[in-house]
């Protein structure tokens, strides 16, 4: 079993040495290594941003990116709730390989390299923002979910998991006055961390998309003032329960119900917080050379989009959070990346946040001794070039009772552990209304047993055996 002290010293460094972190070049020769900025809401719905049609939602810098960078009109999560997802953008692995099976299950494991620690022997500086819900942060006091004495066997904060800066809670917080019960000043109970495992007692008040954007533009002006290639990931908890927004963003919708206004209104509130971050780049001039990827980490909350304040929307997709129907894992995405992406493309090749992983090392040339393997992400590396015409390998999903399988065109889907299987066309049918088990038994059968043979290499991940 590797250590990651040792892990982060037996990288291949390619014709770069550790030694001059300051002059580094990417795959492009000529290039400097990009700064990488993982952005996601949480549970926003497919059909939430205007730039999937939605005529409601205000979010004009979102559909300002999608126009100048890359739309994804097939991007999954890798899971219908948000621990899984979470687990694989920073390893490139489905979380049913190490123990996230769901919300509040397990922690990242310390055998796991994560993005962060990978980009580390690349001489990045890397900062973590927001949500974190893969592990607890505290051990000696009670804390969000599980934080505290009662889940120190969960102990794994971000600070644990190769992040230099971190202001992160464990879970969920109000998205308008972060610390406190909505309507309310009593404490919520969910505290924001900084890297010394200290609590952060300032600049708490307001919209939480602008308190977490508020620590995220100091990490990037000090990372380009020392000229300092940087990884910013940026976890909102926007637009996840309990949703509030503030009076100014509730006017916006005014014509629209209470509980409306609250959600378009924390919506456009994230929205005109990813504008920022985009102005701030373009303010440094660094944009050009910045990949700025945004999803969601699963479908919208609710099983008919009325649970609690939540208005979010699937569109046409069957299926919303906790979901393997499209409605639960079918997200928004986008990457602008102005200096290797043309403005205004569209993409129906599946990908998954499982790819965030091997598209970066593949971008920065960084090959790994002791990366736990198998990887369940592809390198897009391929697709931003204008390479890749179809995804080379299908996506695997399970959670729960359910189990899908998604390629090029077709998904099979399961709800009760593999026992029967539904089969759709989503080439022809994204709402997964015609079930074509009995016409097309073929592709069944073939679908089925790709899907038993990833199924059967998680359970080997997960007693150990990926570890050596």
């Amino acid at each position: 079993m590797i250590s990651r002290r040792n892990f982060l010293r037996s990288f291949t460094a390619g014709a770069v040495a550790m030694a001059l972190p300051e002059v580094l070049f990417s795959k492009t020769i000529g290039t400097a290594w990009p700064n990488i900025i993982l952005c996601m809401a949480d549970d926003l719905g497919w059909g939430d941003p205007g730039f999937n049609g939605n005529s409601i939602i205000k979010t004009p810098n979102l559909d300002a990116m999608a126009k100048a960078g890359l739309r994804f009109a097939r991007f999954y999560s890798a899971a219908p709730v948000c621990s899984p997802t979470r687990g694989s953008c920073l390893t490139g692995r489905h979380p049913y390989r190490y123990g996230i099976t769901f919300a509040n299950v397990g922690h990242m494991p310390k055998e796991e390299v994560t993005l962060a620690e990978a980009l580390k022997t690349r001489g990045y500086t890397t900062g973590h923002f927001g949500k974190w819900h893969l592990g607890t942060l505290t051990k000696t006091e009670k804390d969000s979910n599980r934080g505290g004495p009662r889940g120190v066997k969960h102990y794994s904060p971000p600070w644990e998991n190769g992040f230099d800066i971190c202001f992160s809670t464990e879970a969920k917080v109000p998205t308008w006055d972060p610390m406190k019960k909505p309507e309310s000043n009593a404490p919520y109970g969910t505290y924001y961390w900084k890297e010394d495992g200290t609590k952060t007692t300032e600049n708490l008040e307001g919209d939480d998309s602008r308190i977490i954007m508020d620590r995220v533009v100091p990490f990037i002006r000090n990372a380009a003032k020392n000229k300092k290639p940087f990884l910013a990931v940026v976890w909102f908890h926007t637009p996840h329960l309990p949703v509030v927004a503030g009076a100014e963003y509730r006017k916006m919708y005014s014509q629209y119900s209470n509980d409306e206004q609250h959600y378009y209104g924390c919506v456009t509130a994230m929205d005109e917080q990813m504008g920022r971050l985009r102005k701030e780049l373009r303010e440094l001039d660094i944009a050009n050379n910045t990949m700025v990827w945004f999803c969601s980490d699963n479908g919208p909350e609710g099983k008919d989009g009325r649970s609690g304040r939540t208005r979010g929307s699937a569109g046409s997709l069957r299926g919303r959070k906790r979901s393997l129907f499209e409605g639960g894992v079918r997200v928004p995405g986008l990457l602008e990346w102005p200096a290797r992406v043309k403005g205004g493309k569209v993409t129906d090749v599946p990908c998954c946040t499982s790819d965030y992983f091997l598209t970066v090392l593949d971008v920065l040339n960084i090959k790994i001794k002791g990366q736990p393997k198998p990887i369940d992400g592809v390198s897009l590396l391929p697709l931003i070039e204008g390479k890749m015409k179809e995804r080379p390998t299908p996506i695997a999903f399970e959670s729960g009772s359910q189990l899908s399988l998604t390629d090029n065109r077709y998904k099979i889907y399961s709800n009760n552990k593999g026992k029967t299987y539904m089969l759709f066309d989503l080439a022809e049918d994204p709402g997964e209304k015609k079930d074509l088990a009995a016409e097309k038994p073929q592709i069944l059968k073939s679908m089925k047993t790709t899907l038993e043979k990833w199924r059967k290499n998680c359970k080997n991940s997960l007693a150990g055996k990926d570890y050596k």
